[in-house]
């Protein structure tokens, strides 16, 4: 065990799927020698050779164009998008192309594209950087979409999704990737996509979030106790598939749900969230589904995104507003 930030876990992933699998190729602007913008794939050039991790041209539809036709010859290729929110300059290869080919192709071929970005608010980016379009690729069929929240999952969910035999959407909140560390493994292991977890047992009402909102969460429900309201925390970890049964099992337990998500409030996946929950067991619920999510509007320039993104106190509050009802 080591312990390690969720960059670091990233890149250790990265380290072990090319080590792993010859067919893993690592590809996308500046990733090679300078090892990203982020340095998520420093020292792998140097490691396993230009051919296997490689920069290419300013042009993410080249990038997509090129994971498809690797991936048609038998490499497992992923691709980096410097930053989630040019991820339109792609879309056509990744939910277009990528996601339907099994389908086209009558199952007789796979597509195992791993699909990493970061994203997220809370750095003071530029504009088209921070954006949550999570939701986005998670209303097109073929593709599933993965968000951990913390180092030891970022591992075992992107070796899972380099394995994959089907496209995947890796998304890492750039806020996340210094902001602490955990214990990590040092060997292989992985996590199944598709299944949620349990990060923090409670009764009285549950607290469902992704990505950096899981952190918010936590604080969250560290006040919640000072006023004898015991949280219940539950990570998505993949918001495509959504984990259902454990949906279920939170709102079976304690009545009350309360989602949480960076995104605007039309954008995310937390509508779908509720939902699912409110077709499925609304008749466990005590009260209302609260919704805590940034507002419908472009992302904020810089100086106005602490103020627009949504944080421990609006959860508490929310909670609070769910558990009075």
């Amino acid at each position: 065990m080591a312990q390690m930030t969720m960059i670091q876990a990233i890149t250790n992933a990265l380290d072990i799927a090319l080590a792993s699998d010859e067919r893993t190729l690592i590809f996308g602007e500046d990733v090679g020698k300078n090892g990203g913008v982020f340095r998520a794939t420093e020292g792998l050039q140097d490691k396993f050779g230009e051919d296997r991790v490689f920069n290419t041209p300013l042009a993410e539809s080249g990038i997509g164009g090129l994971s498809i036709g690797l991936a048609l010859e038998n490499f497992r290729p992923v691709m980096e998008i410097q930053f989630f929110g040019f991820v339109f300059e792609v879309l056509d290869s990744v939910v277009g192309q990528a996601a339907r080919t099994r389908y086209r192709m009558g199952n007789t071929r796979n597509l195992p594209i791993t699909i990493r970005s970061p994203f997220g608010g809370g750095v003071a980016t530029p504009e088209m950087h921070a954006d949550s379009l999570e939701g986005l690729i998670a209303q097109s069929p073929g593709i599933k979409v993965v968000i951990p929240s913390n180092p030891y999952d970022a591992k075992g969910l992107l070796l899972s999704a380099i394995r994959d035999n089907d496209p995947v959407v890796y998304l890492e909140h750039m806020k996340l990737y210094r902001s602490f560390r955990e214990e990590v493994p040092e060997d292989d292991y992985t996590i199944p996509l598709g299944k949620a977890k349990v990060v923090k047992e409670g009764t009285d009402v549950s607290i469902i979030a992704y990505g950096a909102m899981v952190r918010e969460a936590i604080t969250a429900a560290e006040e919640l106790e000072k006023d004898g309201i015991s949280a219940e925390i539950i990570d998505l970890r993949t918001v495509y598939p959504l984990d259902i049964e454990a949906l279920v099992a939170t709102t079976e337990k304690t009545g009350r749900v309360v989602v949480v998500q960076e995104a605007q409030r039309q954008a995310g996946v937390g509508e779908k969230v509720i939902s699912e929950i409110s077709q499925r067991a609304v008749l466990s619920l005590k009260a209302p589904i609260g919704f805590v999510s940034a507002p419908n509007t472009v992302f904020p320039f810089g100086m106005a995104e602490k103020d627009w993104l949504p944080n421990a106190n609006d959860i508490v509050a929310k909670v609070k507003e769910t558990t009075d009802f």
